[in-house]
């Protein structure tokens, strides 16, 4: 049997996914671009995609940009923001936990003489409101939050933090990063005071190399890529139609029968949950006493005594798939800044496995992790390191 529990990291495409993209692939092959009737079909994908996309966020198709991914979404969303409205100041906030697409584009923006304050979490991952109120001044431009976090599953109060912002510098821009919470959410920008969002589409059973950055009528922001000027000359390039077309059936898909699918991910988590008490020495992190003030398909947990990397690999010999920590920024996993950050003991650190679900997950997968892990820790708990 085989047991795919990383589903943040990807998630395997749906069946209609692969199917529309096969056929802009070998058919319908056309430049969007182009004059002729081959380029004016393939930009009719674009234009479904993008009407799907802009009915499920409740926002105007013309707000929605199609990238290569939610990396490429956050830089354009930080950078190019940060560029179009720096006469109006030089101030960023964001917080101790965002992903490195968000923390290394602010890192570069510091060279350009912007300034950073990032904000400090509590022990579930939830940020300090205060210190966002104090930390908002005139010259703050932009805030970056991440809506639900990629290693443990904390969520934000998105709505709060918004009308926080807002009351404190109305012309300060507000981006969320929902790369974890599309799909499990339904989210709509206007109603919850975002300026920028960013989306990803492999997180949503979509193909990898699509994405979405919704930026609301009238914010300025630079383009960082340059060329012929497609997509309002925000971000030029020949579209990539196989993955824009992959991307809206994915979107239309994750929110068909959406309160089912949420359900269903809920209840394998307090599933796993109830199976992990069988296990001794298991921390799971920023767990709350209400499981749905987290997300529904991640839980981080922390195994004493066994190295990260050592217990993966054991699972993957029994074809259980999961990851250290965080998979999205490198194969070499380093000690993760959020589970620092939220107060995990040191020791547990390097100990520590994501398991995340998604809509084909099943109960039999977990029962198979479960039972893996219940023959492999034992094992190697006899090596521990005293």
């Amino acid at each position: 049997m085989e047991a795919y529990l990383d589903n943040a990291a990807t998630t395997q495409v749906f069946d209609s996914v692969k199917d529309i993209m096969i056929k802009t692939l070998r058919e319908d092959y056309g430049n969007p671009s182009s004059m002729h009737s081959k380029g004016m079909k393939a930009e009719q994908y674009i234009k479904e995609s993008k009407q799907i996309i802009a009915k499920n966020l409740k926002v105007d198709e013309k707000e929605i940009i199609f990238t290569s991914g939610g990396t490429e979404s956050n830089n354009q969303a930080l950078i190019g923001t940060a560029f179009a409205n720096k006469r109006a100041g030089n101030h960023i906030i964001t917080t101790r936990i965002e992903h490195p697409s968000v923390y290394n584009p602010l890192i570069y923006l510091e060279d350009f003489g912007f300034r950073i304050t990032y904000l400090n979490v509590d022990n579930k991952g939830k940020i300090d409101i205060e210190q966002l109120k104090n930390e908002i001044t005139d010259e703050t431009i932009l805030v970056s939050v991440m809506y639900v976090n990629n290693e443990i599953g904390a969520v934000q109060e998105i709505e709060q933090i918004s009308n926080i912002i807002k009351e404190a510098n109305k012309n300060t821009l507000f981006h969320v990063d929902a790369i974890q919470a599309f799909g499990k959410y339904l989210i709509y920008p206007k109603r919850l005071g975002i300026d920028l969002l960013s989306i990803s589409g492999h997180k949503i059973h979509g193909p990898k190399g699509s994405g979405i950055l919704f930026v609301r009528d009238k914010v300025k922001v630079k383009p960082i890529l340059f060329g012929g000027d497609q997509q309002k000359g925000l971000r030029s390039g020949t579209e990539n139609v196989p993955a824009i077309a992959g991307l809206g059936q994915a979107v239309f898909e994750i929110y068909n029968n959406h309160e089912q699918k949420i359900n269903h991910l809920y209840e394998l988590k307090q599933y796993f949950i109830d199976r992990m008490k069988e296990i001794e020495e298991v921390t799971i992190n920023g767990l709350d006493d209400n499981i749905k003030s987290t997300a529904p398909h991640i839980i981080s947990v922390s195994f004493a005594g066994i190295r990260s990397e050592v217990l993966l690999h054991a699972l993957e010999e029994k074809n259980v798939y999961v990851s250290a920590g965080s998979a999205c920024s490198s194969n070499h996993p380093s000690l993760s800044g959020t589970l620092i950050a939220i107060g995990v003991k040191k020791e547990l650190l390097d100990s520590t496995i994501r398991f995340s679900f998604s809509v084909n997950t099943t109960r039999e997968e977990i029962d198979y992790a479960v039972s893996a892990l219940n023959e492999i820790i034992p094992l190697l708990r006899k090596y521990r390191r005293h």
